[in-house]
């Protein structure tokens, strides 16, 4: 089972379970990430939802073996590509209950935004974040919407444009991480502060947390719409397919 899920009292931990591949994702592996976010919040019981990855990533992002085979006329099949995120990501938005994120390793890409979708961030020294995309030749669209409140448009512009990898220290101090704690307590921690933000008055939380989400919802909406128009004209160009292919040869050396 490529994910997990298992609970703490009133904390469900959902956990990416490909640790041979750093947890990069597939598009099936996004769909059940789906499927457990809505049930967690449907499910009364479940007060708070910790996010973390199995062995040494929290996720790496997209398996660039999937999406390096896309034909760079199929424009449906780029859109769907980026349908596929619009959901995850608003499912994690969605939520009127409290995330937090365990950054136990490596979030790149993708799997960097998904990180930065959660309320609070808990990580190690070690960790490297960022958003490397653009050195597979895959422009960073959603990436620009995920890291904009955070980072600022300087900073945004630097993380989009060199796929810098950031470690933990920095990540706290540009305010992707929330906290630093041991390398070996990530999980515990993030469960913690999970524990205690479900103890909070759940209607006021679930208010305040509808109010985030209104102020991100035109600005997810637009930037999904730009991520389809700039991938399609991407992929059409054959340029993404072949730097992952490249990639893909070099890692199998």
């Amino acid at each position: 089972m490529t994910v997990l899920l298992d609970r703490d009292g009133p904390v469900t931990v959902i956990s990416l379970n490909r640790s041979e591949k750093l947890n990069a994702w597939t598009a099936g592996m996004r769909e059940r990430l789906i499927e457990l976010l809505r049930e967690s919040g449907a499910d009364p019981e479940v007060g708070a939802v910790v996010l973390t990855g199995a062995g040494r990533a929290f996720c790496a992002g997209q398996d660039l073996g999937e999406t390096a085979a896309i034909d760079p006329d199929d424009h449906a099949a780029s859109d769907a590509w980026i349908d596929g995120f619009d959901r995850l990501y608003r499912a994690v938005l969605d939520l009127d209950k409290p995330v937090v994120a365990a950054v136990n390793g490596v979030a790149a890409g993708s799997g960097f935004q998904f990180a930065l979708l959660a309320d609070l961030r808990i990580g190690h020294a070690g960790v490297r974040m960022g958003q490397p995309e653009v050195l597979s030749g895959i422009p960073s669209i959603t990436g620009i919407w995920a890291m904009w409140n955070i980072l600022g448009r300087a900073k945004t512009t630097e993380f989009a444009l060199t796929g810098r990898l950031v470690h933990g220290a920095e990540a706290e101090r540009l305010g992707l991480l929330t906290r630093l704690v041991g390398e070996g307590e990530v999980l515990a921690a993030a469960i913690a502060q999970a524990k205690e933000l479900a103890g909070l008055p759940a209607g006021a939380v679930a208010l305040t947390k509808g109010r985030l989400r209104e102020l991100e919802r035109e600005a997810l909406a637009d930037s999904v719409a730009a991520a389809k128009k700039v991938h399609a004209a991407a992929y059409a160009s054959g340029e993404p397919q072949r730097e992952m292919t490249r990639f893909l040869k070099g890692r199998g050396k």
